[in-house]
């Protein structure tokens, strides 16, 4: 029996990031599955993703994405109130603003969700 591998990674600076962010591009995310926690300071996003680390072809995965220390959330051109929605993320990137990082969530159709956190630490797990 082949042993099943999930990935779990823990990004803590650009390139492990640009790791996650190559993993997760082309997942799908629905809306409803879309969550802040404000008062934990948590972003998390469950996505469905296809497996791009495994020789396996086409292997699609259900992944949640978490963003720690996350002061302020922004999200252009989302309907929020439409859950069923589906998005496709396209990339995710970075900018250093001040003392603050601006991670920014690009999906297609030109929505994006950016992230206001003091530290990058970011984690893709998958889940069974």
């Amino acid at each position: 029996m082949k042993k099943k591998y999930l990935a779990k990674i823990i990004a803590t600076d650009y390139d492990g990031l640009q790791m996650i962010s190559a993993c997760s591009a082309g997942s799908k995310v629905k809306v409803g599955d879309i969550k802040y926690l404000s008062n934990n300071k948590v972003f998390l996003l469950s996505i469905e993703r296809v497996k791009v680390e495994s020789e396996e072809k086409n292997i699609k995965i259900n992944s949640v994405c978490r963003f720690d220390f996350v002061d302020k959330v922004k999200s252009k051109n989302i309907d929020q109130k439409n859950v069923e929605q589906i998005l496709e993320l396209v990339a995710i990137d970075y900018m250093k603003n001040k003392e603050d990082y601006e991670i920014n969530l690009i999906f297609n159709n030109n929505a994006y969700i950016s992230l206001t956190t003091e530290t990058i630490e970011v984690r893709l797990e998958d889940q069974d």
